[in-house]
């Protein structure tokens, strides 16, 4: 896939990608599962932790796609913020919902 193709299938501008190529530049975590979505690799292979460029696991498809969600990314900024009290009820409104299926 060339450099413009990648841009225009993850909305960034061709020198965006560039940068991130050459090293002038590195994507933040939500980029990055953009880019390991649109190559199907892992962010392993990406960050060069691996060499082997295996296709995105199921589990790893489902992360990603829960990281570049809009909606849970205002909960991920918030929720290190909350009261400990606020965390206790969500925990408990957790538990509701995760015994609700059984």
């Amino acid at each position: 896939m060339s450099r413009e193709d990648l841009a225009k299938k993850i909305d960034l501008s061709y020198s965006t990608v560039s940068k991130y190529e050459t090293g002038v530049r590195e994507p933040d975590l939500k980029t990055l599962g953009e880019i390991s979505k649109a190559l199907d690799v892992s962010i392993d292979y990406l960050m060069g932790i691996t060499d082997t460029p295996e296709p995105l696991s199921i589990d790893e498809k489902e992360f990603l796609d829960t990281i570049t969600d809009p909606d849970l990314k205002r909960w991920f900024i918030n929720l290190p913020l909350s009261k400990e009290d606020d965390l206790k009820k969500l925990r408990k409104m957790w538990d509701i919902i995760k015994n609700e299926g059984e």
